[in-house]
């Protein structure tokens, strides 16, 4: 089959290089977004003229010449790995078999750009990724395939993500093509009556309520680490909260209970959260321990103050 190969980031490289080492179909073009003034050049741009192949860049595919050069490649199928630009339907249904798209989350359940935070913070216990066929609406669509795993109870965004869904989902990527290749795409409709959608995550949603139940305490940290990052304050001044465990231990709710080497200990309600990583504001990630002892935090302290 010819391939186009539509993506960003480590994702998209991954995907083309995969399909690419595999030999088994011929990727006709790649598309990305535009270079961005002052960024480094994108992996999978950087990487498809490594290999030689043609690299478009539209700032978007409303022009006819856009959607002409895209039909002069002769495409079978479109994938999309990591898309951010809207792609309008006249764009998508342009391949023979048109176009399918990546989704890191058990869709209709959590559309949108945070799909992996969410689940976390929202204290789920599975997650996984979909392969839908796009449509004019975010994320929507029936899916070709999808793939579920385990949220751990103390699985952050890089152990969901990094460690559990993306190799996962680099390697599906042939079992995608191989669907179309046989004739046999499924389509799998969502019940739209569990459909969520949500926001992009940012500092807005991180800032940690120490008095609240410590599992949602913890579920926040876990949710955004590494980014955007949870954080408190103390005198005045932003912290972020990283590597941290859930302890037992009663007490005031938003006190620090504990300082050791192993970090600090804040009460929340129904247990304690144990701090291990923190980025101070304006500079970078040290130990907890750190930066109690250059602060002068004591026992009593109140955080998000």
């Amino acid at each position: 089959m010819k391939l186009i190969v539509m993506g960003q980031q480590a994702f998209g490289k991954d995907v083309l290089a995969k399909l690419l080492d595999t030999g088994t179909d011929e990727v006709v073009a790649v598309y990305c977004e535009p270079d961005r003034d002052g960024k480094p050049v994108d992996p999978i741009k950087e990487y498809a003229l490594e290999k030689g192949l043609p690299v478009e860049q539209p700032a978007n595919f409303d022009a006819q010449e856009t959607l002409d050069t895209l039909r002069g490649y002769g495409a079978d199928l479109m994938v999309m790995a990591f898309v951010n630009v809207f792609v309008p339907e006249a764009a998508r249904d342009t391949p023979t078999h048109g176009s399918i798209c990546f989704h890191p989350s058990l869709l209709p359940l959590h559309r949108g750009p945070s799909a992996v935070n969410w689940p976390i913070i929202m204290g789920s216990k599975k997650s996984g990724f979909s392969w839908f066929y796009p449509s004019d609406g975010l994320d929507e669509g029936d899916s070709l395939m999808q793939w579920d795993c385990e949220i751990g109870p103390d699985d952050t965004v890089i152990d969901l993500y990094f460690k559990k869904i993306y190799p996962v989902a680099v390697d599906s990527v042939l079992d995608v093509v191989d669907l179309y290749r046989n004739g046999t795409p499924p389509r799998i409709v969502p019940d739209e009556s569990e459909a969520t959608y949500e926001r992009r995550c940012t500092t807005k949603h991180s800032e940690i309520n120490w008095n609240r139940l410590v599992g949602q305490v913890y579920d926040l940290i876990r949710g955004t680490n590494p980014a955007p990052g949870a954080w408190t304050t103390h005198n005045g001044k932003t912290v972020g909260i990283f590597d941290s465990v859930r302890v037992p231990g009663d007490g005031i709710s938003s006190r620090v209970r504990a300082i050791g080497d192993d970090g600090i200990e804040v009460q929340c309600v129904g247990g304690r959260i144990l701090v291990k990583r923190v980025r101070p504001e304006g500079g970078g990630k040290v130990s907890a321990a750190e930066w109690a002892s250059e602060v002068g935090l004591k026992v009593g302290d109140e955080l998000g103050n």
